[in-house]
């Protein structure tokens, strides 16, 4: 049961994708030997601090992943005849991985972040008629090729500023067709960039205006129409359970009824409040618990005993002028903590994850390597990525040169795309550092 509109839709946006103009960039080889690192994270513990630092390194990779990491004067020499990236005076370390992000969109909210700035509060703009509800119409109104335009030129600039791995959630359609577009079009941005992406449904982001006097009418829409066609395209179902969206009575049902065909939980849980999303998530053991501005040292302690991982998006809170999620305790109480963007065009329309660090750390209170270990292996983490976000043998070889001598420069110079060079599964996708030994 595809649905009259699933082939058609993806036809149109193979058709009118572009390609992004991206820096120039080495073809990809797949087997490549990063050498001269003033700095390597490698996110290997074993090496010594969260971070597992490695100083005057060099890092091997062959088919697309890493085989040998250590100090250079210690390397086979079997690896030299690798095609070679100089990193002389550079920082490298694992590619950026954004565990929640809303890329499919039409339109903007400028306007409503005005309002914003001028006192108005995310529910009363929601009650105006604004917020999710007037994405959503901007999101219907725009065509299949309309929204993978705007997903790849964001997606685009992820990648630019870091970002190899990416979740995408719909949930700006709120109806059958408009959501398998949306996740349609996630999946075509995979395609389209070298860019992973891992799709998630989120048609219970918020009850649709025709169903305002209806929930219980959405919820079987949800149930009976749109999961089964959905489970084909997402790897995840999210729920927006808080004021003004889902009861957890409501997140609950959902998520168990897409779990019957697949789809793995995740829940957007007390970022206007402490409305029971904590419980549910800890209850159903989702994969992640997102947000979390207002989760106190129980739920926390809850959410550790359920495995759940805690992702958290300091820049939704600096934007909104609210109270951030209580990063420092969520790691004092021994959860796995990931930070993402949470790309989005009315709270966070932010998607460089430097910023996302440097926001964590100057204003969530993070520490810089608790900030840059959530942004990469905590991030990979929360989309069950075990491979990502690391820098040792038989990982994914997803890595990121840095114009820096250190990682700490990242929040030292947050108005600064410090990436210079973007390393996926062992081809260089962009930047121009001289690759020596590779003939096109």
């Amino acid at each position: 049961m595809a649905g009259p509109g699933r082939v058609a839709i993806c036809d149109e946006c193979v058709a009118l994708a572009h390609d992004v103009a991206l820096p120039a960039a080495i073809p990809p080889t797949g087997d490549l030997l990063l050498s001269e690192i003033d700095e390597l994270v490698t996110n290997d513990t074993r090496r010594g601090g969260l971070l597992g630092i490695v100083n005057d390194a060099a890092v091997a990779i062959r088919e697309g992943r890493v085989t040998w990491v250590g100090p250079e004067s210690e390397m086979p020499r079997r690896y030299r005849d690798l095609p070679e990236l100089t990193c002389r005076n550079r920082a490298v370390m694992p590619g950026f991985v954004d565990a929640h992000t809303h890329l499919v969109f039409g339109g903007h909210r400028a306007g409503e972040f005005s309002r914003r700035l001028g006192g108005a509060t995310y529910l009363e703009l929601q009650a105006d008629g604004g917020g999710i509800n007037s994405t959503v119409q901007a999101t219907r109104a725009a065509s299949p090729a309309q929204l993978l335009d705007g997903a790849v030129e964001r997606a685009g600039f992820m990648l630019e500023h870091g970002t190899t791995t990416v979740e995408i959630k719909s949930g700006y359609g709120l109806e059958t067709r408009a959501e398998i577009a949306s996740l349609e079009v996630a999946r075509q941005v995979g395609r389209q960039l070298p860019i992973d992406v891992v799709p998630t449904f989120l048609g219970a982001h918020l009850i649709p205006p025709e169903f305002g006097r209806d929930p219980e009418g959405y919820l079987r829409v949800l149930e009976d129409e749109m999961l089964p066609v959905v489970a084909r395209l997402a790897t995840y179902c999210d729920v927006f359970c808080d004021e003004g969206a889902f009861t957890p009575s409501q997140a609950r049902r959902i998520l168990r009824a897409a779990a019957r065909y697949g789809l793995k939980p995740r829940i957007h849980a007390n970022q206007l409040g402490a409305t029971g999303g904590v419980e549910v998530a800890a209850e159903l053991g989702v994969v992640s618990a997102d947000h979390l501005e207002h989760v106190d040292e129980t739920g926390a302690d809850r959410l550790k005993a359920a495995g759940v991982v805690a992702v958290l998006c300091p820049t939704v809170s600096w934007s909104m002028r609210l109270p951030q999620a209580p990063g420092p305790m969520l790691w004092d109480k021994g959860l796995t903590v990931a930070v993402a963007s949470d790309c989005n065009p009315g709270t966070s329309y932010i998607a460089s994850m430097q910023l996302v660090i440097a926001v964590a750390c100057l204003d969530m209170g993070l520490s810089l390597e608790q900030a840059v270990w959530s942004a990469t292996r905590g991030g990979a983490l929360a989309l069950e990525e075990p491979d990502k976000g690391r820098i040792t043998p038989g990982a994914v070889a997803d890595l990121i040169v840095l114009g820096a001598d250190s990682y700490r420069h990242l929040a030292y110079r947050p108005d600064q795309n410090l990436v210079e060079t973007v390393v996926k599964s062992g081809g260089v996708v962009v930047g121009n550092l001289q690759l020596q030994g590779f003939s096109a």
